[in-house]
């Protein structure tokens, strides 16, 4: 069957369209949200922790609609979009966090916490935004945020997202099909922001906390999502930082970015290249990775 359009991984064929086309026709009062949704409902397009694909369906619907292959109802209300219209994290508060210096077999009670979603979700974001060098941005999709606190003093943040689709190392290091990726990309855990905090002067804790937090990252996205991931992926700037740390952790360097983005449609490099670092959860994640097709 031809395929009219692929979009976030799902292949629209003629026979799909045509399925559309008849369910607008046959609901010409449903607004474009609510025949998303009962579209949604109707296909049993859902995430893994069972909520309905409402905003993805709504994004295939009209990239259809603009190829000219379906007509959509006119557009009823505007809704601003809550991605551009984000606020930064506040500022800080005026406290004095307690400097923690020890040696890392030292330092006692550490504790990750799991901020997504809880009311220290708010410091998580105002650290990020006053201490990192890129600052605070909000993930989209399945994402987690960690917090590490010794004796009540946030020390370290780590962000983690999901993967980027296409990494041609990383998917030469899997093994896997196209369609294997497709179907298994929501197993990874990409992460975006390791910041530790200026008060926390604790020689070798970078590599430290990353150890640990590999051990308690799939059962938090398993709490959250419903579905544990197996590899873990980082971009490593080297104009900034040797990724000494990682190698440490037992991060593994497989490769270097092709330095264009998902805004590079020309498909000329528009940004620095950056080394692509992994770090596999279980022995046998190449088999669970590839084996979640189908």
């Amino acid at each position: 069957m031809e395929c009219l359009l692929r979009y976030r991984g799902k292949d629209i064929t003629a026979h799909e369209v045509e399925f559309i086309k008849n369910f607008i026709a046959q609901n010409p009062t449903l607004s474009r949200r609510r025949l998303s949704t009962q579209l949604c409902q109707l296909w049993n397009w859902v995430q893994a922790n069972g909520r309905l694909r409402s905003m993805v369906c709504r994004g295939m619907m009209l990239a259809l609609h603009r190829a000219g292959h379906i007509q959509l109802p006119p557009v009823r209300k505007l809704m601003p979009n809550p991605l551009a219209q984000r606020r930064k994290p506040a500022p800080l508060a005026r406290a004095v966090w307690e400097p923690i210096q020890a040696a890392v077999g030292e330092l006692n009670a550490v504790e990750i916490r799991q901020v997504r979603r809880t009311p220290e979700e708010a410091l998580f974001g105002s650290l990020l935004e006053a201490h990192h060098y890129l600052a605070y941005t909000q993930p989209v999709g399945e994402h987690l945020k960690h917090l590490v606190y010794v004796r009540g003093t946030p020390i370290a943040c780590l962000a983690w997202s999901s993967a980027p689709r296409h990494l041609a190392p990383r998917d030469r290091f899997i093994g896997w099909t196209a369609q294997e990726r497709r179907a298994g990309i929501h197993l990874l855990a990409y992460n975006t922001r390791f910041l530790l905090l200026p008060w926390a002067r604790v020689p070798g804790l970078a590599s430290q906390l990353l150890r640990q937090a590999a051990g308690v990252i799939s059962e938090d996205w398993q709490r959250l999502y419903q579905h544990p991931v197996y590899l873990l992926e980082t971009f490593i700037d080297p104009q900034r930082f040797s990724g000494a740390c990682y190698r440490a952790a037992h991060w593994r360097w497989l490769g270097w970015t092709t330095g264009r983005g998902k805004d590079a449609p020309t498909k000329q490099p528009n940004r620095p290249l950056k080394q692509l670092w992994v770090l596999p959860l279980v022995e046998d994640f190449r088999a669970k990775l590839r084996q979640s097709h189908g």
